[in-house]
C-alpha cells in the first residue's frame, strides 16, 4: 500500500480514509500524530527548547499582536502540584520538558502603560479569544516540530481545571491565564501511543452548506473507536459515550464551569 494510502488508513481506518491526495514528508509526520503519556528521564539535545519556541513563534498571529507566552517548567515541585491540578497526570513530572502556553495581553497591558495611553479594545472577549487562538496556533507549531525531532507530546488541558492556582504557581501577572501545558520527550518504551481513529471526512468536511445529517457517520465511527479503547485499554468505549462522559454532567468539568468567574479575576474583563 503506497505510504499516503496507508497513513490516510491509520488516521480512519480501513474503508473510511478519504481519497489520497498530494503528499509530503510533513503531512505523513502530521497524521501520524499521537498523544503519549509516558516518558524516559532523557533529555533532549540543548538548544530543544529554543528551537520549539522559534518554531511557535513563527505561527500566524492575528495582526501580529503576539498575545501568548509560554512557561518552561522544571522545578519538581512546581511539576507536582500541576499533576495534582490537572488530576494526577504522572506525565508531566516524568517528561523532560513541560511547558504552559498562556493566554497573555498583559505585555501590551505594559505597552500601553509605558506608552501613556490606553487600549480601549483590550478587556473584551474578542481580546481573549484571540489570545487563546494565538496560543493554540503556537503550541502546535511547537507539536509539529518536536515530532519532526523524534520527541513526543501530549497536551494537558486540565490545567484548566484551577487557573488561579497554576496562575500563582507560576506568578502569572493580571492579563495572562494558562490554557494548557504540553508534555515533550522521548516516549517510554511501551508507551508510544497509536494513531486514534478519527470522525469520516464526510462529518466535519461540508460543501457550501452545514450539512447536520451525522448520525449515520457517528453509527460507522463509534465501532472503530470501540476497538482502539479495548486494545489501548480506555474507558467509555465509543466516540458516542465518550463524549456524553466527558460532557454530560457538572461533575467532568473538574471545576472549568467557575472557568468564567476565574478568568475574569486573572485580568479578563470578557465584555
Amino acid at each position: 500500500m503506497p505510504a499516503a494510502a496507508a497513513a490516510l488508513a491509520l488516521r480512519y481506518g480501513v474503508g473510511a480514509e478519504p481519497k489520497a491526495g498530494p503528499w509530503s514528508d510533513t503531512i505523513a509526520l502530521m497524521l501520524s500524530h499521537r498523544s503519549v503519556r509516558g516518558y524516559k528521564p532523557d533529555a533532549p539535545p540543548p538548544g530543544t527548547l529554543e528551537t520549539l519556541v522559534a518554531a511557535a513563534q513563527s505561527a500566524a498571529t492575528s495582526s501580529n499582536l503576539q498575545t501568548w507566552s509560554v512557561v518552561a517548567v522544571d522545578r519538581p515541585e512546581t511539576r507536582a502540584e500541576l499533576a495534582v491540578i490537572a488530576g494526577n497526570q504522572k506525565h508531566i513530572e516524568q517528561c523532560p520538558i513541560f511547558l504552559v502556553f498562556l493566554a497573555d495581553v498583559s505585555r501590551n497591558g505594559r505597552l500601553a502603560a509605558q506608552e501613556g495611553t490606553e487600549l480601549a479594545g483590550m478587556p473584551y472577549l474578542e481580546s481573549f479569544l484571540v489570545a487563546a487562538i494565538d496560543a493554540a496556533l503556537a503550541a502546535q507549531n511547537a507539536v509539529v516540530a518536536a515530532e519532526s525531532l523524534d520527541l513526543s507530546t501530549v497536551y494537558i488541558g486540565a490545567l484548566r481545571n484551577d487557573v488561579t492556582r497554576v496562575a500563582g504557581l507560576l506568578g502569572l501577572p493580571p492579563g495572562a491565564t494558562p490554557v494548557f501545558g504540553l508534555c515533550v520527550g522521548y516516549a517510554a518504551p511501551g508507551r508510544e501511543g497509536e494513531v486514534k481513529p478519527r470522525l469520516p471526512q464526510a462529518a466535519i468536511l461540508h460543501r457550501e452548506t452545514y450539512d447536520a445529517d451525522d448520525q449515520g457517520h457517528r453509527a460507522a465511527y463509534d465501532p472503530r473507536m470501540a476497538e482502539f479503547s479495548r486494545r489501548n485499554e480506555m474507558a467509555g468505549d465509543t466516540w458516542t459515550r465518550r463524549v456524553i462522559a466527558r460532557l454530560g454532567t457538572m461533575k467532568a468539568l473538574n471545576g472549568r464551569d467557575r472557568l468564567k468567574e476565574k478568568l475574569i479575576a486573572l485580568g479578563f474583563p470578557l465584555k
